[in-house]
């Protein structure tokens, strides 16, 4: 169909306010922070109820037409790229918190609300929305939960699945499904709302979800280490989780931190490292921050640390924050080729001696820089492109380096996507975290929901 017909196909529906055929539009809507396939929509949908969700796929099911569910567009898998003329089904306007409930702590919210909004509603309520990351201003809870997005708290309180105890979902046939209805309990066989969590849209699209919240932490606090190597950055958090419930560590290399200190965040001390720790707790008491200096004292002695700064106010916890949550920020101008990966914390020294060693040697002039959640396990691999290079030939190359990198996931049973979908970026290389029976039967699940393949057709799978 011509991008004139399947306008018109909607337009009786939504009306010419919410039915987008624009270049502006089409732009805007169909992409997401990837950059390798160019976005070419027919269509933009902005639908504001449930059941102008069901009309739309019961439409593309009639005459065959793709959708592609679009949130806040934050995605790094090109998960929410339309590319080959599909449908976008945007839900920016289904962005409303529409229940809450003091004694269950949980809120029922629109997949368009933005996960910052949760997380200031939840505090207005003297309560706490724990998943965090740098995205939290614009990514939409339609897409954390279609990603089962993870962040800077995960070693604390989890993934996005972790907090989801009600789903609506459209289905690929149009089929509306109300999913555990925010049970806590409930043993009645097959828990399909953990299917939708993480589907990528290609399942049936989230249209409302139910999420729990918990207790406001109390007096954050944050120690920022510098590390001489990795097998010392796994020793010191041994050390602290022994004897402290920590909210994060995070960990950033010495090149990430060249790149924050030169987009203007300060320095946090004086001497250099090859690696940086961030850790934070909740000092509830004066015991608990004097236990915390004890421990980094300890690993000074033990030659784990070799510097080391504790924040001393709100002021400072967040500027201290910002020596990790900028380094996406601070490397973007070089073009970096991301990925996004994870196996076992007790894994990670040497998976990360692996990967770097074969980098290295086969592409000296690329820079490379590490930085992740590695409480959890997960690093983020950042190959940042040397200034002669052309986009083209780099990530070209960058093609290469994948498919070394996965080989060693594989090896170590890691995860191709530790927090960022598969998309249409990790589809090529699923195989190398999901054996050939687990594909099958996701392909089996995916004909069973979405018999015609108009959800979100070419991400994830084939």
């Amino acid at each position: 169909m011509t991008q004139t017909a399947v306008a018109d196909l909607f337009r009786p529906l939504l009306g010419e306010q919410r039915c987008l055929t624009d270049a502006d539009s089409c732009q805007r809507f169909g992409v997401d922070w990837t950059r390798a396939w160019a976005p070419a929509p027919s269509v933009v949908l902005l639908p504001e109820t449930i059941d102008e969700v069901q009309e739309i796929v019961r439409l593309a099911n009639e005459h065959d037409i793709a959708l592609v569910p679009s949130g806040g567009r934050t995605g790094l898998s090109a998960g929410a790229v339309a590319a080959r003329g599909e449908a976008v089904v945007a839900f920016d306007r289904m962005n409303k918190v529409l229940a809450f409930d003091p004694y269950d702590r949980a809120v029922t919210v629109q997949p368009g609300v933005i996960t910052q909004q949760l997380q200031e509603y939840a505090e207005q309520q003297g309560l706490f929305y724990p998943v965090d990351f740098a995205s939290a201003g614009s990514s939409q809870m339609g897409g954390n939960i279609g990603t089962n997005a993870g962040g800077i708290k995960v070693i604390r309180y989890g993934m996005t699945r972790d907090w989801i105890t009600g789903l609506k979902v459209v289905t690929g046939k149009g089929d509306l499904l109300d999913l555990n209805k925010g049970l806590i309990k409930n043993a009645t066989g097959y828990d399909f709302r953990h299917l939708f969590i993480g589907s990528e849209g290609t399942l049936g699209f989230i249209v409302e979800a139910t999420v729990k919240l918990t207790r406001q932490p109390k007096d954050l606090a944050v120690l920022v280490l510098g590390v001489p190597g990795f097998t010392e950055v796994m020793k010191v958090l041994h050390a602290f989780q022994q004897q402290i419930d920590l909210t994060a560590f995070e960990f950033f290399s010495d090149k990430a931190m060249a790149h924050v200190l030169a987009h203007g965040v300060p320095r946090p001390f004086d001497t250099q490292a090859p690696f940086y720790c961030l850790l934070e707790f909740e000092q509830l008491s004066d015991a608990a921050g004097e236990q915390a200096l004890a421990l980094f004292e300890h690993c000074v002695e033990q030659g784990w640390v070799l510097d080391g700064v504790m924040s001393q106010s709100l002021a400072q916890l967040e500027q201290l924050w910002q020596l990790r949550e900028r380094i996406s920020e601070s490397i973007a101008p070089h073009t970096p080729y991301k990925n996004d990966i994870s196996v076992t914390v007790s894994k990670v020294p040497a998976f990360v001696q692996e990967v770097d060693e074969i980098v290295q040697r086969e592409y000296p002039d690329f820079e490379i820089v590490w930085f992740g959640h590695i409480g959890d396990g997960n690093m983020h691999l950042n190959i940042l492109k040397p200034a002669a290079l052309s986009k083209e030939e780099f990530f070209e190359r960058c093609n290469n380096v994948s498919t070394w990198v996965f080989e060693i996931v594989e090896k170590y049973n890691g995860s191709i996507s530790a927090e960022h979908g598969v998309g249409m970026t990790k589809k090529p290389y699923l195989q190398y975290s999901r054996s050939p029976e687990e594909i099958g039967y996701m392909r089996a699940m995916k004909a069973l929901f979405d018999p015609n393949g108009v959800m979100n057709p070419g991400k994830l799978l084939d």
